[in-house]
């Protein structure tokens, strides 16, 4: 059984940070391609970062771009999202997600074949 746990999250303030994990088993982790993304109640889920297998290809939607640091550890499973000046507009459940084998747009939540449950992170002003 895949699964993604997520964990990290928590409530801060404005101009914060927080370090995120995803924590990933029943998958040989170096293969997929590793995401993070968003979502705000009421919306559509948005893509927030991405990272190649081996770490050395990143890329951010523009509005985290010099703030989020995605990174992972293959050794051990594991997926960060590291988060500094955060903002009020950052608030949302942080989701990771694993794509096995890329054939579609990044940013499109569809492309991903699994998902975690999610880690709550509030940014008050």
């Amino acid at each position: 059984q895949v699964q993604l746990v997520e964990s990290g999250g928590g409530l801060v303030q404005a101009g914060g940070s927080l370090r995120l994990s995803c924590a990933a088993s029943g998958l040989t982790f170096s293969m997929y391609i590793m995401g993070w993304f968003r979502q705000v109640p009421g919306k559509e889920r948005e893509f927030v970062a991405r990272i190649s297998r081996a770490g050395g290809n990143t890329y951010y939607t523009d509005s985290v771009k010099g703030r989020f640091t995605i990174s992972r550890d293959n050794a051990q499973n594991t997926l960060y999202l590291q988060m500094d000046s955060l903002k009020p507009d950052d608030t949302a459940v942080y989701y990771c997600a694993a794509d096995r084998i890329h054939s579609g747009d990044y940013r499109r939540p569809g492309e991903y074949d699994y998902w975690g449950q999610g880690t709550q992170v509030t940014v008050s002003s």
